[in-house]
């Protein structure tokens, strides 16, 4: 399952629907573009706590799971500590497989 969740993560990147790194995730929460955030599981704690409190004040669904470089590899760049997706359709798809994923 969580190389599905990975392979959506790959398309919405192709497809333009996808920021990483801190400071575009942080922007596209903030601007309320995000439907779905993403954070390794091996980022910093600060990191972890920012991007939680963040989600929860603008009601964006946070999800933590992976490693940095599981996730960077996923959208075809280096390590990434957390990504953004910015399409609703993806966003749903994820999340269904995230909850798919939890009841296993």
């Amino acid at each position: 399952m969580q190389n599905k969740i990975l392979n959506m993560l790959g398309l919405a990147t192709r497809a333009g629907k996808l920021v990483s790194g801190e400071f575009s995730v942080e922007n596209a929460i903030k601007e309320y573009k995000a439907y779905l955030c993403i954070v390794a599981e091996d980022a910093s704690d600060n990191t972890k706590k920012l991007f939680r409190n963040k989600c929860d004040y603008y009601d964006v669904p946070i999800h933590i799971c992976f490693e940095k470089e599981v996730l960077g590899h996923a959208i075809g760049k280096e390590s990434r500590a957390s990504v953004a997706v910015l399409d609703e359709g993806f966003a749903n798809a994820i999340t269904k497989l995230f909850d798919s994923m939890e009841v296993d």
